[in-house]
């Protein structure tokens, strides 16, 4: 695997009265793209927020905004994403009957598609959208809270995911969300992924560049020991 690994923190875990705050504070310690999860209070027991709010922090940052769309529905609230200031869109392959034409419909919106899949929603889902994606999110826990554990099993599935894109030889982004932190990271990457997501780790630690830097660290090690 020869993609560049990115740090992508989850502001899931940020203190929503200063979200804008917190955005920049990112981006100064060091991230290389901001994850925004929408949860709808239907797929997943929370509720989170939505276009408006994403549209009001566009413009404080200039770090990709990678929005992981975690509703039932998310055909009809795409074009609304993209209006807001989202590059990547993520959608759920449980919540799309027609995964492909919604995949398109990303594309043609000028946004990067990305597909995730639940811890034990299997990674052959994906073996037939793979030429149309640009990244894979694989949930490594159970969606919906931030700061749960990491499902050990993921470990296989991340590499499952991986071996999928490599042969057919697509240079696929496989991106893990959920119970990340610096003890695990390097295991992580050396499973397949190059994209990590993280969030309560990050806003808990006492200094976040030093947080980033621990993580980005690990990730090194790993590729260079694989």
């Amino acid at each position: 695997m020869n993609k560049k690994i990115k740090l992508c923190p989850s502001i899931l875990s940020a203190d929503f009265s200063q979200l804008g705050d917190d955005i920049q504070r990112l981006e100064r310690a060091g991230a290389d793209m901001i994850h925004i999860d929408v949860m709808d209070g239907d797929f997943v027991p929370n509720i989170t927020i939505g276009p408006p709010v994403i549209g009001s922090l566009r413009g404080l940052t200039k770090l990709p905004f990678d929005v992981h769309l975690m509703i039932t529905q998310p055909d009809r609230h795409l074009e609304a994403f993209r209006d807001a200031g989202a590059d990547i869109i993520t959608v759920h392959a449980e919540c799309c009957p027609h995964l492909s034409r919604t995949i398109n419909r990303i594309r043609a919106l000028g946004a990067s598609p990305s597909v995730a899949l639940n811890p034990h929603t299997p990674a052959e889902y994906l073996r037939w959208v793979l030429g149309e994606i640009d990244m894979a999110l694989v949930m490594t826990v159970n969606p919906g809270f931030g700061g749960q554990t990491f499902i050990e099993a993921m470990y296989e599935k991340i590499g499952a995911v991986r071996a999928l894109a490599d042969g057919v030889g697509l240079p696929l982004d496989v991106e893990v969300d959920g119970g990340i932190h610096a003890g695990n990271i390097e295991r992580i990457i050396r499973s397949g992924a190059n994209i990590i997501v993280a969030g309560s780790a990050i806003f808990r630690a006492p200094d976040m560049r030093a947080e980033l830097d621990a993580y980005r660290a690990a990730a090194c090690a790993a590729e260079q020991n694989s």
